[in-house]
């Protein structure tokens, strides 16, 4: 009996050290053979598409603009940075006021540019004439300060577009040194663009199917997309006349604006392959 391999303490640890064995390469192989299972659903997953079709498509929204955007600027010259500032602050409130009162939001006015300048006037020397025909030094003119000149512009957001000829009129009346940048647009052009490539996608998808079947073959998946899109864009720029409305002597009147339609196109090339 002495000479067993799993008689007595030798042998107990014997046992175990075997039991410890052969429960590490049982974890191993379960893992092993897990990992294997997972990646049965990736294979073929990363093989590039021999058999393939490609086909295009187009899309087109039209849709009339919902918001108008336009910017305006004050402007003021006065021999201090404070007074001009001021003057300026003045002529800003008086305009942010006009237009709260003609229902634009607060979030929809917003400050774009604000700048600070130092105004300089050349003044010219006058040089003395000589009596004797002889060189005299001329000394050269000089800037002289005139004053400092405050210039903000702000971004206005017109919600309700049928607003937009008297809105730019009243700004100009209040204050406004120049009102530019008339803009018709939306306040969610991604929506249009998804529209408009939803088009596109069912376009190509259709000519891929009666192209499948003119073949005899059958889509499996797609393998590449592209797209080529035109997203909304501006109408042209507008600027309201210095004369008019920007303390003119006769009140300005409002501009007829004419919103009209955007069009918004979504050109799209799919490749799908086919067994």
């Amino acid at each position: 009996m002495e000479g067993l391999p799993f008689v007595g303490q030798t042998g107990e640890r014997l046992r175990t050290a075997v039991l410890v064995v052969v429960i590490l390469l049982a974890l191993f192989l379960g893992v092993k053979v897990l990992a294997e299972f997972k990646s049965l659903r990736y294979i073929g997953a990363g093989l590039q598409a021999t058999n393939t079709i490609s086909v295009s498509g187009y899309g087109e929204v039209f849709a009339v603009a919902d918001i108008a955007e336009f910017s305006f600027t004050v402007s003021s010259l006065k021999p201090t940075v404070a007074a001009a500032q001021e003057d300026a602050t003045q002529k800003i409130n008086a305009i942010t006021s006009y237009l709260e009162d003609a229902g634009i939001d607060e979030k929809d006015i917003k400050t774009i540019d604000y700048n600070v300048y130092p105004q300089y006037d050349y003044q010219s020397t006058v040089c003395p004439q000589s009596t004797t025909g002889a060189a005299i030094y001329c000394p050269p003119g000089r800037q002289v300060l005139r004053g400092y000149e405050v210039r903000q512009t702000t971004q206005v957001k017109v919600r309700d577009t049928a607003k937009a000829g008297d809105l730019l009129t009243g700004v100009g009346e209040k204050g406004a040194t120049e009102v530019s940048g008339l803009n018709f647009t939306f306040d969610d052009p991604n929506a249009m663009q998804d529209e408009a490539r939803n088009e596109a996608i069912a376009d190509a998808k259709k000519k891929a199917d009666v192209l499948a079947r003119q073949l005899g073959v059958r889509l499996v998946r797609v393998v590449a997309f592209n797209e080529d899109g035109n997203y909304p864009s501006p109408m042209p720029y507008y600027k309201l006349d210095s004369a008019v409305g920007m303390g003119g002597a006769e009140p300005a009147r409002a501009p007829e604006i004419s919103v009209g339609q955007n069009k918004v196109t979504s050109n799209v090339s799919v490749t799908y392959e086919i067994r």
